[in-house]
C-alpha cells in the first residue's frame, strides 16, 4: 500500500523514520545527530502558550452576523451600512476565573467575545453574559483577579479573600447579586444571553453620536442549573458546555442571538440618575429601548482548536470608523490591557495570525518580531510620513472628539448608589428565585473564617433590600449590624 503524502520535518524534509531513535547500537545512548527526534521534543516543550490569566477555559465557533435594521441615523460603520448585509464573524465564549482544565458548569460569569470580520478591519465586541461587573475602575481589576484565584501558600480557592473584597467594594453588589442567582450557571452556552456591558458611542457620516449598550438576546431561550446540578456535571462532564456547542453545530442545530442596542443622546450622560459610564449599573430599558440591529448565527465549528479558539485574541481597542469608546473606566483600561496581554500571550503579531488576521488588506510599518511569518513588508517603504507613495492616514477617519474637564488626579465616580439597582433585581426575582439566590449566597459565604468580613458584606445586602440582609444573615446564623438598619 502506498501513502500519499510523506512524513517530513518542519522544515520540509521526508522523515525515514519515526519510530525509532538514532543510537550508538541497538543498546548505546542517543546521538545528538538525530535532529528530528531533536526538533520533535523542542516542540513538543513549547507547544502551550501561557494559559490567559482571565477566560482561560473556553469553546469557540464560526458564524455570521446579518443586518436586519437600518441603523445608519447613529452610525457609519460600514458592516451595519445596509439591511441584509452579512459579516463573517468568530466567537468565543469562556470562563472566568477557573483554569484551562476547569470545569464549565461552575459558577462564574461567562465571557462572551464576537471579532467581526468588517471591511473596515476587525471590530471586536469583548463582553460577558451579565450587563454589569463587579468593579468599575480598571485600577482594582487586578486585585479582584487575585481573590478569584488560588491562595499563594495553599494553593486552594480562598472564600475569605473573595468576600473580603466585595465586602469592601460595595460597587460588586450588583453583579455579586446576579452570579448567585440562577443566572450564575447558564445550562450551555447557548441558552444565555450576551452584553458588551461597557457603553460605547457610535458615530455617523455627520459626526453626530450617541452613547450604546449592546444586547444579545438568545433565540434558544434562557436556561439555567442549579447549583446541585452544575456541580454533579462538573464530576461527571467538565466539558459540558464546549462539548453542547460543538455538537449542536455539527448536527446542524445553529444556534442564534438576535442583537439590540441602547440609544442614548450624549447630552443626556451629564443628567441621567445613575453615571452611563459605570460598568455597575445598567440604563433602565424604559428609559432608552432596545433597538433591533441585526442576528447573528454560529454556524461551523474550528477546525483545529488551538489554531482558531486558543490563539484567537479579543481587545475592546479593536475598533472600526463608527464605533468609538467612551469614558467608562474600566473600559478604558481594558484598552490596553487585552492587547497587552495577547502581545505577551500569543506574540506581537497575533493579529497576523489566520484566525485574527483582517479579511481586507492590512498596511502599515510595523516590522519584525517573533513569529513574523508572512513577507514582513519586504523592501517597502518603513517609515513614515515618506515621500514615496506609502500607505497614509485619512483623516475622514478620525475618532470624533469629546470635550473633557477637570483636574488630572485619582477620582472616584461621582454617583455611589450601589443599592438601589441590585435591590430592584432581587424585588424582580419570584419567590423561589429568591430563595435559591439566599442559599448559593449563604452556601457560599459559610467557609469565610472572619465573622468581621461576613456582616460587612450583610450590611450590603440590607441596604439594597431589608429582607435581602436579613435572610442572608439568617442562613448564616447572624444578626444583621445594627448600623446599617
Amino acid at each position: 500500500m502506498t501513502k500519499d503524502k510523506k512524513l517530513t520535518t518542519s522544515w520540509g524534509a521526508p522523515v525515514g523514520d519515526n519510530q525509532n531513535s538514532i543510537t550508538a547500537g541497538s543498546r548505546g545512548p542517543t546521538l545528538i545527530q538525530d535532529v528530528h527526534l531533536l526538533e520533535k521534543l523542542a516542540h513538543f516543550n513549547r507547544e502551550r502558550v501561557p494559559e490567559r490569566v482571565v477566560h482561560a477555559k473556553g469553546a469557540g465557533a464560526h458564524g455570521y452576523f446579518e443586518v436586519t435594521n437600518d441603523v445608519t441615523k447613529y452610525t457609519k460603520a460600514k458592516f451595519l451600512s445596509a439591511v441584509g448585509k452579512r459579516t463573517p464573524l468568530f466567537v468565543r465564549f469562556s470562563t472566568v476565573a477557573g483554569e484551562n482544565g476547569s470545569a464549565d458548569s461552575v459558577r462564574d460569569p461567562r465571557g462572551f467575545a464576537v471579532k467581526f470580520y468588517t471591511e473596515d478591519g476587525n471590530y471586536d465586541l469583548v463582553g460577558n453574559n451579565t450587563p454589569v461587573f463587579f468593579i468599575r475602575d480598571a485600577i482594582k481589576f487586578p486585585d479582584f483577579i487575585h481573590t478569584q484565584k488560588r491562595h499563594p501558600q495553599t494553593h486552594l480557592k480562598n472564600p475569605n479573600a473573595v468576600w473580603d473584597f466585595w465586602s469592601l467594594s460595595p460597587e460588586s453588589l450588583h453583579q455579586v447579586t446576579i452570579l448567585m442567582s440562577d443566572r450564575g450557571i447558564p445550562a450551555t452556552y447557548r441558552h444565555m444571553h450576551g452584553f458588551g456591558s461597557h457603553t460605547f458611542k457610535w458615530v455617523n457620516e455627520d459626526g453626530d453620536g450617541v452613547w450604546i449598550k449592546y444586547h444579545f438576546k438568545t433565540e434558544q431561550g434562557i436556561k439555567n442549573l442549579t447549583e446541585e446540578v452544575g456541580t454533579r456535571i462538573a464530576g461527571e462532564n467538565p466539558d459540558y458546555h464546549t462539548e453542547d456547542l460543538f455538537n449542536a453545530i455539527e448536527n446542524g442545530d445553529f444556534p442564534a442571538w438576535k442583537v439590540y442596542v441602547q440609544i442614548m443622546p450624549l447630552e443626556d450622560a451629564d443628567s441621567y440618575r445613575f453615571d452611563p459610564f459605570d460598568v455597575t449599573k445598567t440604563w433602565s430599558q424604559k428609559d432608552y429601548p432596545l433597538v433591533e440591529v441585526g442576528r447573528m448565527v454560529l454556524d461551523k465549528n474550528p477546525e483545529n482548536y488551538f489554531a482558531e479558539v486558543e490563539q484567537a485574541t479579543f481587545s475592546p481597542g479593536t475598533l472600526v470608523p463608527g464605533i468609538d469608546v467612551s469614558p467608562d473606566k474600566m473600559l478604558q483600561g481594558r484598552l490596553f490591557a487585552y492587547a497587552d496581554a495577547h502581545r505577551y500571550r500569543v506574540g506581537a503579531n497575533h493579529n497576523a495570525l489566520p484566525i485574527n488576521r483582517p479579511k481586507n488588506e492590512v498596511n502599515n510599518y510595523q516590522r519584525d518580531g517573533q513569529m513574523r511569518f508572512d513577507h514582513n513588508g519586504g523592501g517597502s517603504t518603513y517609515y513614515e510620513p515618506n515621500s514615496l507613495n506609502g500607505p497614509s492616514e485619512s483623516p475622514e477617519d478620525k475618532q470624533a472628539g469629546f470635550p473633557v474637564t477637570g483636574v488630572a488626579e485619582s477620582v472616584s465616580y461621582d454617583h455611589n448608589d450601589h443599592y438601589t439597582q441590585a435591590g430592584d433585581l432581587y424585588r424582580l426575582l419570584s419567590k423561589d428565585e429568591r430563595k435559591r439566590l439566599v442559599k448559593n449566597i449563604v452556601g457560599a459565604m459559610e467557609p469565610v473564617e472572619s465573622e468581621e468580613i461576613k456582616l460587612r458584606q450583610i450590611g450590603h445586602f440590607y441596604k439594597a433590600d431589608p429582607e435581602y440582609g436579613t435572610r442572608i444573615a439568617e442562613g448564616l446564623g447572624l444578626k444583621v449590624p445594627a448600623e446599617v438598619k
